[in-house]
C-alpha cells in the first residue's frame, strides 16, 4: 500500500511558507521538492512540456521514481510545484488606484513571459485549482489590485479567472506554433503576405468582407494582440459608483 506521506506533504506545503533552509550533505545531494522542480523546468525548458514524465525527472536528477514519490502524489503534484515556481518569480505592485489597470497589464504580462520561456507549461495551469501559496500569491496581488481600483469583488473575482485564463491559453498557442514552425514541411505555416494574397483570392460573392479587410485580419507584431485582448477585459472593468455626499 502506497505510503500517504506526499499527501500529507503536499497539504503542508499549502499551509505554511516553505524554509529557505536547504539540507546538505557532503556526498550526494538528497533528493527535495526544489531539486525536483529544477530538474521538471529544465526538461520543459529543453525538451517541451509533452516530454515531462516522472521517469525523464528521475533521470536527470539521477534517482529513481520511488525517490519522487517520497515527495510527490502523482504528475499532477509537479505541476502544482512547477506553476508555483513561476508565479513565484511575478514582481507584485503596491496596490496604486491610479494605475491599477497598467499594474494588472504588468503583472500578466510578467506571468505570459515566464510561461513562454518553458513551452508549453501553461498548460499544467489549466484547470488547476490554485492552492499553492506562491500561485495563491499573485491572486491575492491581483484582487488587492483590482480592490483598489474600485472593481467590485465579485467582477474582480471572476476578472481573475478569465485574465488568467487567457494568459495561459495565448502562451500555449504561442508555444505550439513555435514547435510547429521547427518543421518546415508543414504546408500550413504560411508568412503574413502568404496569408493576405490568399485571403484577397477568395470568391468575392462568398467572403467578401474576409477579402476587403485581409490585412487587418493579419496585422499585429509581437504580442500586440494579447494585449488588445488584455484591454477587452481590464478596460470594461467598470469601477463601483461612489456614494454621493
Amino acid at each position: 500500500m502506497p505510503s500517504d506521506q506526499p499527501r500529507r506533504g503536499r497539504a503542508a506545503r499549502h499551509a505554511q511558507q516553505p524554509s529557505d533552509a536547504e539540507p546538505t550533505t557532503p556526498q550526494k545531494a538528497p533528493i527535495t521538492l526544489a531539486r525536483i522542480t529544477d530538474a521538471a523546468l529544465h526538461v520543459v525548458a529543453t525538451e517541451g512540456y509533452d516530454s515531462l514524465t516522472v521517469r525523464r525527472i528521475t533521470h536527470v536528477l539521477g534517482t529513481g521514481p520511488s525517490s519522487l514519490y517520497a515527495h510527490i502524489v502523482n504528475k499532477d503534484d509537479i505541476d502544482d510545484l512547477l506553476i508555483g515556481r513561476l508565479c513565484s518569480r511575478i514582481v507584485l505592485p503596491e496596490p496604486d488606484p491610479a494605475a491599477w489597470q497598467a499594474q494588472v497589464r504588468d503583472v500578466c504580462a510578467q506571468l505570459r513571459d515566464q510561461f513562454l520561456a518553458y513551452p508549453g507549461v501553461s498548460r499544467a495551469a489549466l484547470a488547476m485549482v490554485p492552492t499553492n501559496l506562491e500561485t495563491l500569491r499573485v491572486n491575492e496581488g491581483l484582487l488587492a489590485i483590482l480592490l483598489a481600483g474600485g472593481v467590485a469583488p465579485q467582477t474582480a473575482a471572476w476578472a481573475i479567472d478569465s485574465l488568467s485564463l487567457y494568459v495561459s491559453a495565448y502562451a500555449l498557442e504561442r508555444s505550439l506554433l513555435a514547435q510547429r514552425q521547427k518543421h518546415r514541411d508543414h504546408e500550413w505555416l504560411l508568412s503574413r503576405d502568404e496569408l493576405v494574397s490568399r485571403f484577397e483570392a477568395l470568391p468575392a460573392d462568398r467572403f467578401p468582407q474576409i477579402r476587403s479587410h485581409a490585412v487587418e485580419l493579419t496585422a499585429g507584431a509581437g504580442h500586440d494582440r494579447f494585449d488588445f485582448a488584455l484591454g477587452l477585459v481590464i478596460d470594461n472593468l467598470i469601477p463601483r459608483q461612489q456614494p454621493r455626499g
